[in-house]
C-alpha cells in the first residue's frame, strides 16, 4: 500500500470516528406507554377521591400525554404539566427538588420549574426518558402516589 493510500484510509477511518460520535441514539417515551402511565395514575386517584391532572412528557421536555379529570380545577392541567416539566429536566422526582429548594432557594428560578410533590422521572435503568406529573390531590404526596401508579403500569415495559 503506498504511502497516500494509507494516508487516505487513516483519514477516513478517523472522518467515520468523529462523524458517528456526533450522532446520538437515545431512548424516548412512546405516546402508548405515556398514556397508559397518564391513565392509571387518573384512576388512582379517581379511586383515592381526587379530580386531578396528569401530564407526561418525552426526555425532552415534549408532550406525549395529558388527562384532565371531571370537576378538576383550572389550574390542575398546568401544575401537572409544570410538575413532570421539574421531573424530567431535574431527573429527580419534584418532591426531592423542592428539598434542594429549601436549601438552595435559587433554584426556584430556573424557568419553568415547581417545588411541589407530584412529578416522577420516568426512567429505564439510570437513564432518564421522561416524566409524570399530577396535579390536583390534596398534598404533593397524594399527587406523588398517582404518578407512582402510572409508573407502576408500565413498569414491566422500562427495562
Amino acid at each position: 500500500m503506498t504511502k497516500l493510500a494509507r494516508f487516505s484510509l487513516a483519514g477516513l477511518t478517523a472522518l467515520g470516528l468523529a462523524l458517528a460520535q456526533g450522532v446520538l441514539t437515545e431512548r424516548n417515551l412512546s405516546v402508548a406507554l405515556a398514556e397508559e402511565a397518564a391513565l392509571a395514575a387518573m384512576q388512582k386517584c379517581q379511586a383515592d377521591g381526587y379530580r386531578v391532572s396528569v401530564v407526561v412528557l418525552d426526555r425532552g421536555g415534549a408532550f406525549k400525554a395529558g388527562l384532565r379529570n371531571d370537576g378538576a380545577g383550572l389550574h390542575t392541567f398546568d401544575t401537572a404539566w409544570k410538575k413532570a416539566y421539574t421531573s424530567a429536566s431535574v431527573r429527580v422526582p419534584t418532591s426531592t427538588f423542592a428539598q434542594r429548594v429549601q436549601t438552595a432557594p435559587g433554584l426556584a428560578s430556573i424557568s419553568g420549574v415547581i417545588a411541589l410533590g407530584g412529578g416522577l422521572p420516568v426512567s429505564v435503568g439510570n437513564e432518564v426518558i421522561g416524566a409524570i406529573g399530577v396535579g390536583g390531590a390534596p398534598s404533593g404526596e397524594a399527587d406523588e402516589a398517582c404518578a407512582k401508579a402510572g409508573l407502576d403500569k408500565i413498569a414491566d415495559r422500562l427495562r
